[in-house]
């Protein structure tokens, strides 16, 4: 699954090099902490959070289980 993450947020920044995806499991479920560059932070939450979101509903889809994608 981090390998989704990864993969569909790659894709989505300027500087895919400087991506880094780490997981946490809690009680609540697993969240997956996308750091990247600061000048692809706006680019990947989107305008509103339009982007973020509809990544979220990807990853929530593919995975058939609560999880949660978090920016850094």
């Amino acid at each position: 699954m981090k390998d989704v993450v990864e993969y569909l947020v790659r894709y989505l920044v300027d500087r895919p090099e400087a991506v880094r995806v780490q997981v946490r499991r809690g009680k609540e479920g697993t969240v997956y902490l996308v750091e990247v560059a600061p000048e692809d932070k706006g680019r990947l939450i989107g305008k509103g959070g339009r982007v973020i979101e509809s990544l979220r509903t990807v990853v929530r889809a593919y995975a058939k289980r609560k999880v949660g994608v978090e920016v850094r």
